[in-house]
Order: C-alpha cells, then structure tokens, then sequence
C-alpha cells in the first residue's frame, strides 16, 4: 500500500468523492471482504460488493487475496494507498495555470503553484510505476512566527534573492545531459486548528505601502 496516490482520471476522482466509496476507501486501510465491510460501515453486502467493484475498476483497491469457505470463494480487497489527492489534470481545461497571473503576493497564485506541483508530480509517480523506478525529489517543511508584517517581507525578499543566487550558480542550459527541474518555494500563514474560531492572529497583516492582498490577487 502506498502512503499518498495521486487520482489523475477524472472518472476515477468521481468515484473515490462518492460518499460511500471514500468510507469503503478509509476502511479498506486494514484488508476486508465486502461481508466484512458491510458489518463495519453499517451497509448491504450486496451494495458494498457494487461500490467495491467500481473502486477496482478505478484501481483504487486491489485483490489482496482469495479464501476459500466450503463452496463459497471470499475476496478480499485493500486499499491502494493510505491517503489520496486529486491531481488538477482531472479537471482537464479548467486545471489551474500558474502562468495565466503570475503574481508573487497572491494567494491564489500560490494555489496554482501547489495545484500544478500536486499535477506534474503525479504524472512524475504514475510513470515511475510503470518503470519500477523511484522519482528522485527533494522538499523541506518549516515553520516561522514572525514579529511583524515588515518581518515577513524582509524575509520573502532575502529568500527571493537566495533562490535566485543558488538558480543562477547551478543552472546550465547548455548541459547536453541535463534534466529541467522545476524549483517551487512556498510561505503561507498556517490555518486555524479549529476553522470559525474567531482568533485575530489569522487575519492578514498588510505590509506598509503595499496593496490590500484583496487587490493583489486580482490578476495584473
């Protein structure tokens, strides 16, 4: 079982976002016949058997294996992975373009950054699987409180120019053996635990001589 799958057909996506099938889904992290699941969720096995037949269709789940009980052959499905995530190319035309309204202050651009990483990821794993072979990625994962609004924009200026500064030193477009990498660097304020829960650390702080981010994140 894998830990994250990434759902890239949308006939797929639809069938994992039905009700019934992500509770099938979440219960098949531990193995089970569709009599066995029929007790956990509470449903007919004959309705379980349907939703468990369409999830293999999608290859969602997966035959772990077969029991044999006197005349009756048992089978026993699991789920292909622990977790799974929508890639945008479900959407097909209507997928997020991060090149339609570049604009490093919005949030809604940083979505389309994540939702095109979520996307060519994806297609990267799909086709490592297919090739028995490991996708070779890096990421980092940190958190920083800042003192004041000004803190944040020195901070995103000094981690612009480091980008930039190790991009311009590794970058070789002549390399005849290259390969293009894409190099994404992301700073979001961290939701509340409990969402609706008034809190007055979650509104935006504006930076002094700078836009409202309402207008930056209408395109330019």
């Amino acid at each position: 079982m894998l830990d994250v799958a990434v759902i890239e057909e949308s006939a797929a996506a639809e069938a994992s976002l039905d009700p019934i099938r992500s509770r099938i889904l979440a219960a098949l992290a531990e193995p089970g016949s569709a009599t066995m699941l029929a007790v956990r969720l509470g449903l007919p096995r004959q309705k379980v058997n349907y939703h468990l037949k369409e999830l293999e269709r999608h290859a969602l789940v997966e035959l772990a294996e077969e029991r044999r009980k006197g005349n009756v052959t048992e089978r026993v499905y699991r789920a292909t992975a622990a977790s799974y995530v929508i890639s945008p190319s479900a959407l097909a035309a209507v997928s997020p373009d991060p090149s339609r309204s570049p604009d490093q202050l919005s949030a809604r651009w940083l979505v389309a950054l994540g939702a095109r990483l979520v996307q060519e990821v994806g297609a990267l794993l799909s086709g490592a699987a297919r090739a028995r072979k490991r996708v070779a990625s890096f990421g980092i994962d940190a958190e920083v409180r800042f003192a004041s609004a000004a803190d944040r924009t020195a901070f995103a200026d000094e981690l612009a120019q480091a980008v930039a500064a190790l991009v311009s030193r590794y970058h070789d477009e002549s390399a005849p053996e290259g390969r293009s990498h894409r190099v994404i660097v992301g700073l979001h304020q961290i939701p509340d635990a409990q969402p609706g829960t008034p809190d007055s650390r979650s509104e935006p702080q504006q930076d002094p001589g700078r836009e409202p981010e309402a207008r930056q994140e209408n395109p330019r």
